[in-house]
């Protein structure tokens, strides 16, 4: 029996122990471990060799592995009826009419079930009904709004192009270069007029996108007139916001457009004599147009109304300046004397042209004057007191201080 012994303990030995400590004991090593604990022929064994004995701290981390692997299949057990059951009352829920969403995750599920009353949980549960409803309806429009535009492009790939009219097209070219010849010789011939670019600091970057803007409009307008004026950009650095937005209206066709650009002042390129600067903060009214002058617009757009900029900037060159007659022609009720870029250029070419101040104050807008001026003072006078008291609410003493400080001496020298 003995040699049978020995050899059943190496066998063991061998066998089930290097195994179970490099793999770690499973369940079903359970009883064998038992069972060799409680060997009385193992425990000879190993008081005979200690140095084949097992790592007791390896023993304990195989041990622990294996009890928390235990208590987290467990804890899943244990969540999977609970998660179910949630899911049968929110079937219920739904089936009772109460709004719950279709779909359901099991994080969501969870936070249902973390809930701590039966309110909150339908206060939940109409939360994610909401959302789903949402998201629905945002799907919905932007499949509709791909419908519409996949619709429009079958549309205009289906449909005939419309044929063009020689006629019109001939015309439109011929109009064209109609007006480029008479910019051309304006560039040449024609009277000079200068829009000063020295306002960039004065002004946010908005402001100067509105500037540029006005001037756009205002080189359209004198490109198609009778008799253009030869417009020059001065101080208009290349770097500048004002060149920025100028390239961005104009892209390719700036550097094609009948004007001309320079970084120099207009004072270097005229005489002084000859330059009179356009401000309304001017304390001379210009009278009449002069064709022998060069007229300067400042290319500025001041939200806040900041008075005397453009006139200060004249003081400092020891220029003329000069002010529209504004108060002279219209019966003036509110807002402010300034007007846009393109509003100037329609009023100069006006004069330019006819000469005439009521044809060229038509260009003013409507809402800041009542009238032009055409009857005696003490009519004007009666008249301006009834539309303001039936307008603006003002008192007597008020309306006679506006009318004496606006008409009083003006009119009387006309």
């Amino acid at each position: 029996m003995q040699p049978a012994a020995m050899l059943l303990k190496q066998v063991i030995r061998h066998s089930v122990f290097p195994f179970s400590v490099q793999r770690g004991m499973k369940k079903d090593l359970f009883p064998l471990r038992r069972t060799l604990i409680l060997s009385p022929c193992l425990k000879e064994d190993s008081s005979r060799s200690p140095s084949e004995k097992v790592d007791l701290d390896a023993w304990k981390e195989v041990m622990k592995s294996g009890s928390q692997e235990g208590s987290e299949t467990a804890s899943e057990r244990e969540e999977l009826p609970t998660l179910a059951a949630a899911r049968e009352i929110l079937e219920m829920w739904r089936l009772a009419g109460r709004p719950v969403p279709e779909k359901v995750s099991d994080e969501q599920l969870k936070t249902f079930m973390e809930c701590p009353s039966k309110s909150a949980k339908k206060k939940y549960m109409k939360y994610l009904h909401l959302k789903e409803l949402y998201k629905k309806n945002d799907k919905r429009k932007t499949d509709e709004r791909r419908e519409r535009r996949l619709e429009m492009q079958e549309r205009a790939s289906n449909a005939e192009e419309p044929k063009r009219n020689p006629f019109m097209c001939l015309w439109a070219s011929s109009m064209d270069r109609i007006y480029s010849w008479r910019v051309a010789q304006a560039m040449v011939f024609g009277q000079p007029l200068v829009f000063d670019m020295s306002y960039e600091k004065d002004m946010s970057v908005r402001e100067v996108a509105n500037t540029v803007r006005q001037i756009v409009l205002s080189e359209g307008c004198n490109r198609r007139s009778v008799d253009p004026f030869h417009i020059h950009f001065c101080n208009l650095k290349e770097d500048s916001l004002y060149h920025k937005e100028f390239v961005k209206h104009y892209r390719e066709a700036w550097g094609k457009l009948l004007v001309t650009v320079t970084e120099q002042c207009y004072t270097d390129i005229f005489p002084k004599d000859k330059l009179i600067y356009l401000t309304a903060d001017s304390p001379k009214v210009m009278k009449t147009f002069d064709h022998d002058k060069v007229y300067i617009v400042g290319s500025m757009v001041d939200k806040s109304i900041k008075t005397g900029v453009s006139l200060a900037q004249a003081k400092r060159l020891g220029l003329e300046t000069a002010a529209l007659p504004l108060e002279k022609y219209l019966l003036w009720s509110s807002g402010a004397k300034n007007l846009t870029l393109d509003q100037m250029m329609h009023i100069l070419l006006t004069l330019k042209d006819t000469g005439d101040w009521k044809k060229a104050l038509e260009f003013v807008p409507k809402r800041k004057y009542c009238g032009f001026v055409n009857k005696p003072v003490h009519e004007l006078k009666k008249s301006l007191n009834l539309i303001n008291v039936l307008k603006l609410g003002k008192r007597q003493e008020e309306l006679q201080k506006r009318f004496a400080k606006n008409y009083s001496k003006k009119l009387t020298q006309k």
